[in-house]
């Protein structure tokens, strides 16, 4: 293994390092949100069939969101332990890590694969009630999606490999590949061969695929800190443990946003007009998918923290973890703000993207996303601050702290909100604010949670 010294993360300045290694996570966390955001673009436009597709991906999306939560909370885990012994030079460590994440990626590929034979349906004729077509729709696609999971997985892992020793750039390309395909598949398979959202389905996860295959490439070849051994897949008691003592948390942090946003489809679901209640459900599918370009830019910085701070950490290099913290959090902050302004000014733009502009449905949805985005963007720098913190927190291996953080900005605050909210003679315009009141408290408690942490685990460095 190569002497920490000839790491990046303990030699370069470390607010040049952030950027330097957040940039690459920021467009690879983002480039995770465009298999979904071009799926919806292309779908909701094959005619007649738009709008019921739009709401049977809706239905679905809970799901890839906890196969995504799943695999990047183990990543998250696999990464903190890995920079960690990095920092450690634990050269053993590394190998048992290496080895039992992938481990851990088959097993969970392996509970999609069963979801996906039996459970499919039975989730998707939950949500959409008398709507069979949207359901039927539905079902075709999540069903392709979980049998063919192990693309998403395995990159998870993956990618996360050549993350901890700081080869982001390399992870970046193996998104970019994937989501480039995607982008051609989906146009391809939905109108020219009229698969439909079976298509969708199919550019999907052939082009996740394709990721892991150039992540593992790339690993391979050129991840030269990190020894691989067919021995180190034997599962390890303590090495997976040490991994979900960090990952089991950031799994179930990601899994609430798959929890809310089925939480979110049943409230607005409930509002008394049915035409109302179809009107958000479809809008906050296509809102929430266009969120996540903020919300996974933040996931970027944030894991950019847990690999810097968990390595400097390791180290016990004082001056640079405060540093990691204070450059982490002000960079996520101000990538959130450019996201808003951006959002703010082009919402317009962004919602006909999405919505059958010259039909009835078509409009309608087009203008309550346009509200959608303009007022819920107005807390993403909240939504930052939060992100930034759990991932000082994770670096520093605290689990409950973070979860806390989740619950709140996912469920505790936003679930009754949101409701009475849907009680309002404007539902289509109020229930949109939420989302930053939301966010401002959550971030006020976050901060809370750094000091606790910055006292006792930065403080006693020497």
């Amino acid at each position: 293994m190569e002497n920490c010294k000839q790491n990046k993360m303990a030699t370069v300045p470390m607010h040049k390092l952030i950027w330097k290694m957040g940039l690459p996570m920021i467009i690879s966390m983002i480039l995770q949100s465009v298999y979904n955001i071009v799926d919806t673009a292309f779908v909701i436009n094959m005619g007649e069939d738009g709008i019921a597709g739009n709401l049977a991906l809706t239905y679905a999306f809970p799901i890839q969101l906890l196969i995504i939560a799943i695999g990047v909370g183990t990543g998250v885990g696999i990464n903190a332990l890995l920079s960690k012994q990095l920092g450690e030079k634990d050269a053993v460590g590394v190998q048992k890590t290496v080895g039992n994440g992938i481990f851990i990626g088959i097993c969970i590929y392996v509970v999609f694969l069963l979801f996906g034979l039996f459970g499919c349906k039975w989730f998707i004729f939950m949500q959409a009630g008398d709507n069979e077509k949207a359901a039927e729709m539905g079902v075709s696609y999540l069903k392709i999606c979980c049998l063919m999971s192990f693309g998403s997985i395995g990159f998870t892992i993956y990618e996360r490999f050549l993350q901890a020793t700081g080869k982001t750039l390399f992870s970046t390309i193996a998104q970019v590949s994937g989501a480039a395909a995607n982008i051609i598949l989906d146009y391809v398979f939905i109108y020219p061969c009229g698969m439909g959202i079976e298509g969708a389905a199919w550019a999907t996860v052939i082009g996740q695929i394709l990721s892991l295959c150039v992540a593992m490439v790339l690993h391979y070849c050129a991840n030269k800190e990190v020894k691989n051994s067919v021995k180190a897949l034997k599962p390890d008691g303590p090495t997976i443990l040490a991994i979900y003592k960090i990952g089991i948390s950031a799994a179930l942090m990601q899994g609430l946003l798959s929890v809310m946003m089925l939480g979110m489809t049943k409230i607005l679901g409930t509002v008394k007009s049915t035409e109302t209640a179809e009107l958000l459900q479809g809008s906050f599918g296509i809102y929430y998918k266009i969120m996540q370009f903020a919300l996974f830019a933040a996931f970027g910085l944030s894991n950019t923290i847990i690999s810097v701070l968990s390595f400097n950490y390791g180290m016990k290099d004082k001056e640079r973890v405060k540093s990691c913290i204070k450059f982490g959090i002000l960079d996520s902050v101000i990538v959130a703000f450019v996201i808003t302004v951006l959002f703010e000014s082009t919402a317009e733009p962004l919602a006909k993207l999405f919505a059958m502009t010259g039909s009835a449905g078509g409009d309608k949805i087009q203008a309550v996303v346009v509200k959608a985005v303009r007022i819920a963007s107005i807390g993403y720098v909240f939504m930052a601050v939060s992100v930034a913190v759990q991932g000082v927190l994770q670096a520093f291996r605290y689990a409950l702290f973070p979860l806390l953080i989740s619950l709140l900005r996912l469920c505790l605050l936003v679930f009754p909100i949101a409701y009475c909210f849907t009680l309002s003679s404007d539902v289509l315009s109020f229930v949109w604010w939420t989302f930053p009141i939301v966010e401002g408290v959550t971030a006020a408690i976050s901060i809370a949670f750094l000091r606790i942490a910055y006292c006792k685990k930065v403080k006693p460095i020497n």
